[in-house]
């Protein structure tokens, strides 16, 4: 890496956690042009963070929801 990516990663690893898991959506994000179906998957997932933040649901530990999952189709 050129000296001027090292001083930005370093500027992000300084960040809150919120801060850079923004950043890396950001910069997915710019790797593929978005499409209609990306932009309306983009709008769920923001609206269940929001919900899961408001604390009107409660997120269950993924081996826990495989375990629902399967239970459901066995």
């Amino acid at each position: 890496m050129t000296a001027p990516v090292e001083d930005l990663v370093a500027q992000a690893l300084s960040l809150p956690p919120e801060d850079r898991a923004r950043l890396v959506e950001r910069l997915i994000a710019s790797f593929e042009p978005q499409s209609a179906a990306q932009a309306a998957w983009m709008q769920v997932s923001k609206a269940r963070r929001d919900e899961v933040r408001a604390g009107k649901v409660e997120m269950v530990p993924g081996e826990e929801a495989l375990a629902r999952i399967r239970a459901r189709i066995a």
